[in-house]
């Protein structure tokens, strides 16, 4: 039979409240007069999701009574298959707890397993929701920034085990595949990593939620899959919300293996009033089971799309724009490329992009130290689109050159 879904198509998604097309939105996050912006920012797809996913909720739909809810029977079955299937991770189901989404899980664990004055260990650039979670509950930002080696970003292990021996660092998080470098990180990084963090007693917290879109030639590897020591020492984020286009049905869920710290985050979630410690949705939980168990080789053909999307990406950008570079994808959808070769300092760049090229790009600078000169690309979207902001982008700045 002949797949149903078409990355090519354009959706019209002004009207419906979006969170990256609704001009209320994007004037408060770009400023006044910046409504009229292409939006290739917040990370949600411009693609349908899996139609099995609409028949899924259809169906619940039709129920017609949506009242106080238990966690739909499928979902943590199909969680679990998929990540056997797609990761080699044997989980069990008492491991899971669910939450409204990864960063309302965020700011749980740094309420919970941190006081405030204590310090969190973040790997700048990086997502800045992780930011505002550790400042807006009193804690303290321990940075370990990432390093540029030869065009490569890696993780700068010999200042990590400096930030660790601080007394008051009690957690750590880390982005994997990272988000916004691109990075999926090898085994051998992700063990050294582990060992210094759980050596000095540092709590780590894997988000995880990009993990099921790599590019072909890379592999993730779960933090917790490591070994023994690793998965009790630490807490994953996972969620069907990237892989499938998902995010505003609000469901994620939790992986601790460790029962001591798995009460603990059970009871931090019940102390913010959700019940048994079911933090998702009645129809986050619907739609997720229904994609983990059909819409398999929808994810297969979104990959080789995003794959095409980013090679044209990088084509263009680096031809046009000589200095440009864009770092290798190797996961999420989320290309990281540097402009600061082109001579145009922070302000005439964001002009460039706003004012004159009509583009809205996630700013380098958003994401903490060593972001500064760079741009964040979101390439969930139909070629056509891409082909737009990419094409206006080049041609604004050679016109600032």
């Amino acid at each position: 039979m002949a797949n149903d879904w078409d990355f090519d198509e354009i959706v019209d998604r002004t009207g419906t409240a979006s969170m990256k097309w609704e001009p209320g939105v994007l004037s408060g996050v770009f400023g006044e007069g910046r409504h009229d912006l292409l939006p290739l920012w917040v990370a949600d797809m411009d693609f349908k999701c899996p139609t099995v996913v609409r028949h899924a909720m259809e169906r619940r739909l039709a129920h017609q009574i949506y009242g106080y809810s238990l966690m739909d029977p499928a979902y943590v079955p199909a969680l679990i298959s998929w990540y056997e299937r797609r990761h080699q991770w044997e989980i069990d189901e008492q491991w899971i707890l669910t939450t409204p989404g990864i960063v309302p899980a965020t700011h749980y664990m740094v309420q919970r397993f941190t006081r405030p004055g204590d310090k969190v260990i973040i790997q700048p650039p990086v997502y800045y929701p992780f930011a505002r979670a550790i400042e807006n509950n009193g804690r303290r930002i321990l940075e370990n920034p990432l390093q540029i080696l030869d065009g490569h970003y890696y993780m700068d292990f010999q200042d990590l085990e400096k930030k660790v021996r601080d007394p008051r660092a009690k957690l750590v998080i880390l982005c994997s595949p990272h988000n916004p470098v691109g990075r999926v990180w090898t085994r051998e990084e992700l063990e050294t990593f582990g060992e210094i963090c759980i050596r000095h007693g540092v709590l780590v917290f894997s988000d995880e939620i990009h993990c099921d879109l790599i590019m072909p030639g890379y592999r993730h590897t779960c933090f917790p899959t490591i070994s023994e020591t690793f998965a009790r020492h630490s807490i994953t984020g996972l969620s069907a919300s990237k892989t499938f286009n998902l995010a505003g049905l609000q469901q994620s869920s939790l992986i601790i293996p460790d029962t001591g710290l798995r009460q603990e985050m059970a009871a931090q979630i019940e102390n913010l009033g959700f019940v048994n410690s079911i933090g998702g949705t009645l129809f986050g939980a619907v739609a997720a089971a229904a994609a983990y168990n059909e819409a398999e080789s929808w994810l297969d053909d979104l990959i080789v799309y995003l794959q095409g999307n980013f090679l044209y990406l990088k084509e263009e950008l680096e031809t046009r724009l000589p200095g440009v570079h864009v770092f290798e994808l190797q996961g999420t959808y989320l290309p990281w490329v540097d402009f600061r070769k082109t001579g145009l300092d922070h302000d005439r760049m964001i002009q460039a992009l706003e004012k004159d090229a009509k583009v809205g790009l996630d700013h380098g600078s958003w994401f903490g130290e060593g972001g500064t000169g760079f741009e964040r690309f979101n390439i969930a979207c139909p070629r056509a689109t891409l082909i737009r902001a990419v094409e206006a982008t080049a041609a604004a700045i050679q016109r600032r050159l």
